[in-house]
């Protein structure tokens, strides 16, 4: 065998085998509680830093929202900015939030309407859709932090050999890797750390909080809801598919690439730990790098998952013309309408 095309092949076969048997062991439930333990264990640990104040770093009136731009930290000597949208809306009442993960391109910038220098974006939207600023014209809060490698946060050594890169997910990735940890778990720690700042806002109902990423930051959005259960509700857009017709069968960014996870589940498996909150996938049927066939696979393995929770009605699924891209035709409208609803979410 000169090329390892069938072995790769034997080699997913075997897991599924392997996944197929183990689940006869555990309930349910049992491989739940297992499976989100064992998220923890792939991404790596992160030292939590001390409790920091954060720092407001401008603030600026838009139109129908309040723009701020505050600084956070997760771990020691790491910091990181958030754009925060308030809507004008907002009065005495706390309102809904969500957590706004951007995916590959360059930061947050790209999701509330501005270019990478931080000027007005005055051109069309591109495949992010500037949706921050969506979901906060629909009435919520908005958080969006820089993703750690994207933006402001690219590596110097990265930006110095090519003033033009548009993230350091291969440096960064690879030299935590050889500490035993993953781009991922920094980035969910993070998103975690985001999750508190809001909680803490006068203007939040913190037990309405949802996230929606797309891409990349969908892949953060799903893992961070996993293991976070103050997630009320998520969407995530351009991630949800299976391991095999996604990230195993081209080549995407290393990022997405968690050691060991394949043994233990297959994406749609891991999608469904959220299950039974409420859950919005939603992909471009011409999505090149997350396909059509991969995500009709992923929604109904969703739906049986759902289903067998008694919570088939809290799962939406939307196919929409276009490529790999936001969408939001409904999901926008599905998150805030989830967020406000009234009564608790196991």
């Amino acid at each position: 065998m000169w090329h390892a095309d069938e072995y790769l092949e034997k080699l997913y076969d075997s897991s599924m085998k392997r996944i197929e048997t183990a689940k006869a062991f555990r309930t349910a439930e049992e491989r739940k509680l297992y499976l989100k333990q064992k998220l923890w264990q792939l991404l790596g640990d992160f030292e939590a830093s001390e409790d920091r104040k954060p720092v407001l770093l401008e603030r600026t009136a838009c139109d129908g929202y309040i723009r701020e731009r505050v600084e956070l930290s997760a771990i020691p000597g790491l910091s990181f900015a958030a754009y925060v949208l308030v809507p004008d809306s907002y009065s005495r009442e706390p309102l809904p939030a969500v957590v706004a993960l951007h995916g590959h391109g360059y930061g947050s910038r790209e999701i509330v309407g501005l270019t990478p220098d931080g000027s007005p974006d005055m051109e069309p939207p591109g495949v992010h859709g500037h949706f921050a600023i969506q979901l906060a014209k629909r009435g919520m809060i908005v958080i969006a932090p820089d993703v750690a490698g994207f933006g402001e946060r690219r590596l110097q050594a990265d930006v110095a050999a090519n003033p033009d890169v548009n993230h350091s997910c291969l440096r960064l990735s690879t030299q935590l890797m050889m500490h035993g940890k993953t781009l991922a778990g920094l980035r969910v720690t993070e998103t975690i750390k985001t999750i508190d700042y809001a909680a803490g806002r006068a203007e939040v109902c913190s037990d309405r909080i949802g996230i929606m990423g797309f891409s990349g930051g969908g892949m953060i959005s799903f893992m961070t809801a996993v293991l976070d259960t103050r997630i009320r509700a998520a969407v995530i857009a351009g991630y949800p598919n299976t391991f095999k017709d996604s990230i195993l069968a081209m080549q995407h960014c290393v990022c997405n690439y968690i050691p060991g996870m394949l043994a233990h589940a297959e994406l749609p498996e891991w999608l469904g730990l959220i299950s039974p909150r409420p859950l919005f996938v939603e992909s471009g049927s011409d999505d090149r790098i997350f396909p059509e066939q991969g995500f009709r696979a992923a929604a109904d393995q969703l739906r049986d998952i759902y289903r067998h929770d008694g919570a088939e009605d809290r799962l939406m699924a939307d196919l929409f013309p276009g490529k790999h891209q936001i969408s939001g035709r409904y999901s926008y409208d599905w998150l805030f309408d989830q967020l406000s609803k009234t009564g608790a979410i196991e």
